[in-house]
């Protein structure tokens, strides 16, 4: 199965992933594009569409393999790109394009798992990191989702919640 974990920075999507690599080995994980890139700024329309283009370059280099699971996928930076634009951060240019890149990409995978912000687990951020944005992101994530679905974009998708022993069981679940 082909999964693809998305979230908003700092949602647990890398705890969820590294759990369940520790019980499912034989999946090949692709990290986070972040850790790969040089970003001037992090939090820019620039960086959010450099991701989303490495994002898809992965999903579509790997569109041969099974058993691969991804931290964030396209959607996640549709979704960035999005919120940038809801806070006024951005021209909102980029917006058509992400969107044929995220619905080419979200051919080659199974399942999307979106971890989202949850109160009663909170993660918190430093202001570097931009709360605003985060939690602007989390919102749209889950929206776009909800439309993708309906457009019948996405074969499958789950949102995962609770402490970490439930949200890969959860996972684990899926797979089964």
């Amino acid at each position: 199965m082909r999964i693809v974990v998305s979230g908003t920075h700092g949602s647990g999507k890398s705890t969820l992933i590294a759990d369940f690599h520790a019980a499912h080995p034989h999946y090949r994980v692709l990290g986070d594009p972040f850790e790969d890139l040089d970003l001037d700024d992090p939090s820019s329309e620039a960086s959010f569409a450099a991701q989303l283009r490495l994002t898809a370059a992965r999903l579509e280099a790997t569109a041969d393999a099974t058993d691969v699971i991804a931290e964030r996928g396209p959607l996640d930076f549709l979704a960035y790109l999005t919120a940038l634009d809801r806070l006024g951060r951005s021209g909102g240019s980029l917006l058509a394009r992400a969107t044929q890149i995220v619905e080419r990409s979200l051919a080659t995978v199974d399942l999307v798992a979106v971890v989202p912000l949850d109160a009663a687990r909170p993660i918190r951020v430093p202001a570097e990191e931009d709360p605003e944005l985060r939690e602007a992101m989390d919102d749209v994530l889950l929206e776009l989702l909800d439309d993708l679905e309906q457009d019948g974009a996405v074969r499958r998708s789950l949102v995962i919640t609770g402490d970490p022993v439930r949200r890969l069981q959860a996972l684990s679940d899926a797979v089964r």
